[in-house]
């Protein structure tokens, strides 16, 4: 009962402020679920945020930094996470501040209103102009992602995110400091879990400045146990493609490959000097999928050419092995080595 005094004011307060049009759109989303899509874009089902106008988004930008009931701050943010579904959206949010009001409700205490403000810089992420200052909030969305509860909405949001700001090479080296905490989820989470932070390892793999900080992090030896022919299939294609990335890396960075660089329990040695690794690989040359045969094909070859030249008096094993593939398509294989999918 407590609740519903608040609630009357707050419709009321509304309607004077948004009009009674903006005001609707809102309205509607109370008690509804959010729907996520895998990809890039986060869609939450509403009727009506397409319509709203520049003046409803810059009162709903107010009304966000100036409300302090958590219902209306978590519906807000679902309005604007679907007006950014268009781009000239995308320009007069970032134009009216919106950008760092919606930051600022990262540190809010509810983690539903953190989930919806985690969407809403997700879609406002599909510009680039508006990367450079949702960047800021990086480090803190990663924190949140290694210090949430495994597999929770709040860490999918924040890994969405991570992926379409890894889009680029300008923040990799921002989000580094989170790798081990993404290997580990790796290892330990559920499927939608394993799948959006493979997407962010792909992003970075794609990066050869990344190279060394990828395979200097110590990583479980049960991470090879996503190469086995029972995996998702959309898991072990996205690992394949981490794997073989650095491998093109490798290539071309031949001083990367000395193995005085790196622990016996890093990602280098499980990857490029365990025995059971390469097992796994050549096990699935028969799995019946096509990409992933050809992903393992493609490591395969990178292997077996490296070993024939790790006679190297400096201990490298891809010393000689510069020329790339010039094929797009042999490079990035079925996940696009820096795409969002």
């Amino acid at each position: 009962m407590g609740d519903i005094r608040p609630g009357i004011v707050l419709w009321s307060y509304l309607g004077l402020l948004l009009g009674t049009g903006a005001c609707y759109y809102v309205y509607k989303r109370l008690s509804r679920k959010t729907k996520c899509k895998k990809a890039g874009f986060v869609e939450i089902p509403s009727d009506g945020s397409d319509n709203l106008e520049p003046h409803h988004i810059q009162k709903l930008i107010k009304l966000l930094e100036n409300t302090k009931y958590c219902s209306v701050r978590e519906q807000v943010l679902i309005t604007l996470a679907n007006s950014a579904a268009f781009s000239e959206n995308q320009d007069l949010i970032r134009e009216l501040n919106g950008i760092t009001v919606i930051g600022q409700t990262l540190s809010d205490t509810s983690e539903e209103v953190k989930v919806k403000a985690l969407n809403a810089l997700n879609n406002l992420s599909m510009n680039t102009k508006n990367q450079e200052h949702i960047q800021v909030y990086i480090p803190g969305i990663c924190s949140e992602v290694a210090l949430s509860q495994l597999n929770s909405d709040l860490q999918l949001a924040g890994l969405r995110l991570l992926t379409n700001m890894s889009f680029v090479n300008d923040y990799h080296h921002t989000i580094a400091p989170i790798i081990p905490s993404l290997l580990y989820m790796l290892c330990t989470g559920n499927k939608k879990t394993q799948i959006q932070v493979l997407k962010v390892l792909v992003n970075l793999s794609a990066n050869p400045s990344m190279t060394r900080d990828l395979l200097g992090v110590q990583v479980p030896s049960s991470l090879t146990s996503l190469f086995d022919s029972c995996m998702n299939v959309d898991v072990l294609l996205r690992a394949l493609t981490f794997v073989a990335n650095l491998n093109d890396s490798l290539k071309s960075q031949a001083c990367l490959a000395n193995i005085d660089l790196y622990s016996a329990e890093s990602l280098f040695f499980l990857f490029f000097g365990d025995p059971e690794f390469s097992q796994r690989l050549a096990t699935l040359m028969h799995h019946p999928d096509v990409e992933v045969k050809g992903q393992v094909a493609r490591i395969m070859m990178c292997k077996d050419e490296a070993v024939r030249r790790r006679a190297c008096s400096k201990g490298c094993w891809n010393c000689g092995l510069q020329n790339q593939c010039s094929d797009p398509q042999e490079r990035g294989g079925f996940y696009p080595r820096n795409g969002l999918h």
